[in-house]
């Protein structure tokens, strides 16, 4: 099929029914993907389209057919302020988009329990909902309730931990390895010549971004800080209540602790550590996460560095995948990169109400 050099420079549909000689009727079809088309006519339109390069305007078709876009953020059940930050996000943002033919809900699950989150996504009824992001563990069972979703044509996001192995249709947050690499030269340059100990406080090593950033974390101290030595991860899954209590055994079961990375959440627990035992000389500590408590810890001097991804460009940026693979629209790349920001005292952003951080 060729088309002339007097091709409309904005072609409409009934362009591409003249190029592919079908009616109106039938280009429409095509275009919502509509039974009832013979194969051979749907590749005559397709091929038309292509040619004319013709641009759907996706935004009049949905407000055309009454379209709604349905979207869920299923996020871990826990005592995580970057998490609740998230929920706000989304709450905020809810009231806006609905002026967008687009609703936006939120759920949580049992953080650390894949099984949880594979039932959760099972239990979603396809025909409900568009696209869903996901912040959880990378199992099995996580990516088989996945595929089932992308086989009946449900958009998936992973969220702030990806799930590489699976058929979801995106990522959106940072790079963790590169994060725990930036931690570890933060870390190595504050501490400059002196030797000792680093501890490690992560949520769970079978979490993937957790995993992702020790492993960037060593390589950069074993490559670049060799009189530091790094010490086994102390899993606290998350929880301020159990980091508080396992920290006072780590701290004294182990002598020359010169820095601490605290590399997921549960910051409360190792704040309230040092607030009850005041040392003469404290570590070196780099955190996760621009949230109202790693606020006021860099603040007060006990956090040294936090590295954050911002909670509302996580939020902005998985809807508007979501809705460009529901539409087969392209994404802009480039938009979507969620930067690693490092904060210190004395670059903190402002916090509009005291109580919305990253």
């Amino acid at each position: 099929m060729k088309v002339s050099r007097d091709a409309p420079l904005n072609p409409t549909v009934n362009d591409i029914a003249r190029v592919a000689q079908v009616s109106l009727a039938t280009v429409d079809r095509v275009l919502n993907e509509r039974p009832g088309v013979r194969k051979v006519t749907v590749e005559k339109v397709n091929r038309a389209i292509a040619d004319l390069g013709y641009v759907r305007d996706t935004a009049a078709a949905n407000l055309a057919r009454g379209r709604v876009y349905r979207f869920l953020f299923i996020l871990p059940a826990t005592n995580n302020e970057f998490v609740a930050l998230i929920e706000r996000q989304i709450t905020d943002l809810s009231g806006g988009l609905k002026r967008e033919r687009t609703q936006v809900a939120c759920t949580r699950v049992p953080a650390f329990d894949p099984m949880a989150l594979a039932e959760a996504i099972n239990a979603l009824d396809p025909t409900q909902v568009d696209g869903v992001a996901i912040f959880g563990p990378e199992t099995p069972s996580v990516r088989d309730s996945i595929s089932r979703l992308r086989a009946h044509g449900v958009s998936v996001v992973s969220l702030v931990s990806d799930i590489p192995s699976s058929e979801r249709n995106a990522y959106v947050g940072i790079d963790n390895i590169a994060a725990g690499r930036t931690a570890a030269q933060l870390m190595g340059r504050f501490l400059g010549p002196v030797s000792g100990k680093v501890l490690v406080v992560t949520g769970s090593m079978l979490a993937r971004d957790h995993l992702e950033r020790r492993l960037g974390f060593d390589e950069v101290m074993a490559r670049d800080f060799p009189k530091l030595t790094v010490l086994a991860s102390l899993e606290g899954r998350d929880d301020p209540d159990l980091i508080e209590r396992l920290l006072p055994q780590a701290l004294a079961g182990t002598k020359d602790i010169v820095g601490i990375y605290s590399s997921a959440a549960g910051n409360a627990g190792l704040i309230r550590h040092f607030d009850q035992h005041q040392e003469a000389s404290s570590p070196i500590i780099v955190a996760h996460e621009l949230t109202p408590l790693s606020r006021a810890a860099l603040g007060d001097g006990l956090f040294d560095a936090v590295i954050s991804q911002d909670s509302g460009h996580l939020v902005r940026s998985a809807i508007r995948i979501m809705r460009a693979h529901s539409d087969s629209a392209p994404i802009n790349l480039a938009q979507e990169r969620i930067r690693i920001d490092i904060y210190m005292k004395e670059n903190m952003p402002p916090d509009p109400d005291g109580a919305l951080g990253g």
